[in-house]
């Protein structure tokens, strides 16, 4: 994975601490071609992979991409799905039935309303494996090399003990698109030991990874721990606490830490876009970040 990675809560209007800053990214991103300039700035800077969700307006911009390929020959997207929203404003507008027909092949709800939740409850994977595939349509012809699992899924499949379905994304994603699985989470130190467990060795998991703790279920120094004596590709998000810690000191702080393969984040400015990087880049070859566990 690359070192930087930009993420894209700002451009649909996700804001952990403030609404008033929510509202007016929504509203400076109400164009596609604001988000196109701003990802053409994170490029300019030198970020090369842009994590996303499946939201709707994520299929334009890979149409952009699709139509210029010169430009983004050495761009890679990360999906993350599913993208829950997508899924409760189709069932708002269309019913369940409707959103199960709009979302999965015919023949497979047919045999689905004629099973009912026996057939459900038997089948669960292939049910995932039919809606990777329709939240991947929008990205063919894109570099999409880590697909990753939302952590509202993670961490529910987490809670409920069904490990077989982590398991099940890791190899569907490899077998069908040639992809490495990665797994959203606000709890790495459970997860990692999970996947373990489950023969799945060095993944990647991205994680809040900040200096206060913020959103790290357990405590900062049980990620530290885990970070210095396992071994995992940690992406850290989250790094400025929602804004809690000013960025020099996060960064300062992200950098130092063992096996923190990628560092997520998103901004909406030009400024705070290269100030980042100078960061990112300025702490990584002083801190001891790139540091591997044999």
């Amino acid at each position: 994975m690359d070192r930087i990675i930009f993420g894209d809560n700002q451009f649909f209007a996700v804001n952990h601490i403030s609404d008033e800053k929510s509202r007016a990214q929504s509203i400076k991103f109400k164009e596609d071609r604001a988000i196109i300039k701003t990802l053409d700035i994170a490029i300019e800077s030198g970020i090369n992979t842009f994590m996303c969700t499946t939201h709707d307006r994520i299929e334009n911009i890979c149409d952009h991409i699709r139509k210029n390929p010169s430009r983004y020959q050495d761009f890679k997207i990360y999906p993350c799905m599913p993208y829950a929203h997508k899924y409760a404003n189709a069932v708002t507008e269309m019913g369940y039935a409707g959103t199960l027909k709009h979302f999965v092949p015919g023949n497979f709800v047919g045999s689905l309303f004629k099973g009912g939740l026996a057939f459900l409850s038997k089948d669960y994977i292939s049910i995932m494996e039919l809606l990777i595939d329709s939240e991947m349509k929008m990205f063919k012809g894109i570099q999409t090399p880590v697909i990753f699992l939302q952590n509202v899924i993670t961490d529910l499949l987490l809670g409920l003990g069904m490990n077989d379905i982590l398991v099940a994304f890791h190899r569907y994603v490899k077998k069908k698109y040639g992809a490495e699985a990665g797994y959203i989470t606000m709890n790495m130190p459970k997860l990692l030991s999970v996947l373990e467990a489950n023969g799945i060795t060095n993944p990647i998991i991205c994680s809040s990874i900040n200096k206060v703790g913020f959103r790290m279920s357990g405590g900062r120094e049980v990620y530290e721990e885990v970070l210095r004596t396992k071994k995992v590709r940690a992406m850290a998000m989250q790094v400025l606490a929602g804004g809690a810690i000013h960025p020099k000191e996060a960064i300062e702080y992200v950098c130092s830490l063992p096996n923190i393969e990628s560092i997520l984040f998103g901004a909406s400015s030009a400024a705070n876009i290269e100030q980042t990087v100078e960061l990112i880049n300025e702490y990584s070859l002083t801190g001891e970040s790139m540091e591997v566990i044999a």
